[in-house]
């Protein structure tokens, strides 16, 4: 039972409608467990080893195979990179690595890969981010020679029209559009939070260039991803250039604490808000940002506002059949991603200078020792989740928990 009491530990104070969802998700199998337990993996986590002499990066945090997708930067351009920062700080190499290998190990065999093939695309991401780690230099994926599921997924971002991304999110009646309420993505609102979130996009705009942009249209609260379900969330509808057919869509999410931060809490910069936290390590980690991209604050609690990321455009991989040739591929440019946002954030604020970080590309021994301990991680992740699914099914975790758990 400690595994139920950790999650419920973690989840506390969330919006109950969208716990409800993560909830339900986290059922599903041990890969979206493993995405929505994010402080229990790195409670398992060794904290000996290479765990506590390794190099110290700049880490996202939640380092997972679907953390990594496609985006508009704030220069329009299509950009494929690390994509989530919520649980983002400074910690040795092995605790960004693992996480991502277990995702792996965990989520490859539910695509209907053995288990010699996860194993394969985990030493394969490992090679990928050695290899790009040794060159001591930062680069970015190059649409034009990416190819795969990596490609399909920029040319879904270039080629997406405002438009039609508009039309699937909104109705449009009468010249003014409105969010469409469907009960998956979006969800209604309370008065209170409606009157909240326009009076802080009032203020908000003020301090911009253009504050007629920032006049806000509608409000819903926002479902997506399965860690922060039930974390504040909103989509908000914008003018942008002009109704109906030049709005904008904009994500506002309250910032949490980081998981990682309680076990590596002597490392840490002293940040402003969770928000400045998130914000400032995504700038410095990604090649270029996503758009609108802010810290702020609503009634002394942080939040970041940026543009509003579809959730389809991270790499598809669960739900749907795929060869291993094509997954290598894929893997290996996350290898690259992790190498090269680790070296553009290189000797800032306490993490290691690319000289240090190319020396330990150079060690061998780590890498099959990171591996083994992977895939005792993983086999961890599969014991909790089936904890967690006993607990889901004897209604541990419904409507009446917290009356359960007095």
């Amino acid at each position: 039972m400690k595994v139920v009491n950790r999650i419920r530990k973690a989840n506390q104070g969330r919006d109950p409608e969208r716990l409800a969802m993560k909830y339900a998700a986290m059922r599903t199998d041990a890969f979206v467990f493993l995405r929505g337990t994010c402080h229990l993996f790195y409670d398992r986590l060794p904290k000996s080893g290479m765990f506590k002499s390794s190099p110290l990066v700049w880490c996202c945090g939640d380092l997972h195979i679907e953390n990594l997708g496609s985006y508009k930067g704030d220069n329009r351009l299509a950009y494929f990179d690390i994509n989530d920062f919520d649980e983002a700080v400074l910690a040795p190499i092995p605790w960004e690595l693992s996480r991502l290998i277990v995702s792996i190990l965990v989520g490859v065999p539910l695509l209907g890969l053995s288990n010699t093939d996860a194993n394969i695309l985990a030493q394969e991401f490992i090679t990928a981010y050695v290899d790009a780690l040794a060159t001591g230099k930062a680069r970015w994926v190059e649409r034009e020679t990416s190819s795969g599921l990596v490609r399909e997924l920029l040319e879904q971002v270039r080629l997406r029209s405002r438009l039609d991304f508009l039309n699937k999110r909104t109705q449009n009646k009468k010249g003014q559009r409105h969010f469409r309420v469907d009960g998956k993505k979006l969800l209604p609102i309370s008065d209170i939070e409606r009157h909240q979130i326009h009076r802080f996009m009032q203020s908000f705009a003020r301090t911009q260039d253009k504050p007629e942009f920032y006049k806000v249209i509608d409000i819903a609260r926002r479902v997506a991803g399965t860690g922060s379900l039930g974390v504040a969330r909103y989509a908000i509808l914008v003018e942008g250039k002009g109704s109906p057919n030049q709005n904008y869509l904009l994500d506002l999410k309250q910032a949490l604490p980081s998981s990682i931060a309680k076990h590596l809490e002597h490392l840490q910069p002293k940040w402003k808000s969770h928000a400045e936290r998130v914000v400032t390590l995504q700038k410095r980690m990604q090649a270029v940002s996503i758009a609108f991209l802010h810290a702020v604050e609503i009634q002394d609690q942080p939040y970041v506002l940026r543009a509003l990321q579809p959730t389809e455009d991270r790499v598809p991989l669960t739900g749907q059949e795929h060869h291993i040739d094509h997954l290598i591929g894929v893997v290996k440019v996350m290898g690259e991603c992790v190498a090269w946002a680790q070296l553009r954030s290189s000797g800032r604020e306490g993490s290691a200078i690319a000289d240090t970080l190319i020396d330990f590309s150079g060690r061998k021994k780590w890498r099959n020792n990171l591996l083994s301990i992977c895939h005792e991680l993983a086999d961890q992740v599969q014991d909790d989740w089936r904890t967690y699914c006993e607990a889901y099914d004897a209604g541990l975790f419904g409507p009446g928990e917290d009356s359960l758990k007095r």
